[in-house]
């Protein structure tokens, strides 16, 4: 490469270190790819500032409202995709969510809480590293207490992709429902943020009197089994509108219940026909 070409390029650094706006970063041209390292540089920072508004945000009182989660979600799946595709074009806005839709969701070989002849069924896909899921998390198990026999919760996961600990987790939520601890071991990730560290797992298998030994080789020796099932609970949300977690469907529709309140609002009139 001659003096001239290498002057361009060091231009181009410069430039791109100083650029503050992501959505400058699409005009830069992939044939420059060496300037490329600084824009990748500055995403990995973005997306760690909006983890940290996202743990912010679940210390202040109340719940989280649905929209600004979603807002969220919008903001990381941009910085996603402008990491893999640095010239890729602006993506347009996806369409209002329908409420009234009614979409499949086979049970299939997911987890079930509560009795699995129940009526009804609201259908959660869940990231066990997810605050928010882990916030909402009391209202499932408000209106399983509420209406036993009547409501079952299947669980789909949907680890994203800026919670590093998400996928683990649910394989080891998995690895524990072996031994009928699945939703043992779900709660307990919840409450400590996906932890999957050595400590963390034989504390939880103390507390949920699970054989570790067992535990970890099923978690260990059937990862490809439990890879497959999230990869098809993915696929299922990509075919069903799932656009952030957790995402809640009551008979088929998604809702926006976050509360036992707004559930029962809506539950009983799937139990009375009408």
């Amino acid at each position: 490469m001659d003096n001239k070409n290498n002057v361009v390029i060091v231009l181009l650094i410069v430039l791109i270190g100083g650029i503050t706006g992501v959505g400058l970063l699409i005009g830069i041209n992939n044939a420059v790819g060496v300037a490329l390292n600084p824009i990748n540089a500055k995403l990995v920072e973005i997306s760690g500032r909006l983890k940290g508004i996202e743990d912010k945000l679940t210390t202040q009182g109340g719940a989280v409202p649905l929209n600004i989660q979603n807002e969220l979600q919008q903001i990381q799946n941009k910085i996603n995709t402008l990491g893999t595709n640095n010239n890729a074009p602006a993506q347009p806005q996806p369409p209002a969510e329908d409420m009234d839709k009614v979409y499949n969701l086979p049970i299939g070989i997911s987890s079930v809480l509560g009795s699995s002849s129940a009526p009804v069924t609201i259908t959660e896909f869940t990231d066990l590293q997810c605050p928010f899921c882990s916030r909402f998390y009391s209202a499932i198990k408000d209106v399983l207490a509420a209406y036993p026999g009547k409501v079952k919760v299947v669980i789909k996961n949907f680890p994203l992709p800026f919670h590093p600990n998400a996928r683990p987790a649910a394989k080891l939520a998995m690895a524990a429902n072996e031994q009928g601890k699945f939703q043992g071991m779900m709660e307990a990730l919840l409450q400590n943020g996906g932890d999957v560290s050595d400590d963390k797992i034989k504390e939880y298998a103390k507390s949920l009197g699970l054989n570790y030994d067992k535990l970890m080789a099923d978690y260990k020796n059937q990862d490809a089994r439990w890879e497959k099932q999230i990869q098809d609970d993915m696929q299922l949300a990509g075919a069903v509108d799932v656009r952030g977690t957790p995402t809640f469907y009551l008979n088929g529709k998604k809702t926006n219940a976050r509360d036992l309140g707004t559930f029962k609002s809506q539950i009983d009139p799937l139990l009375s026909g009408k």
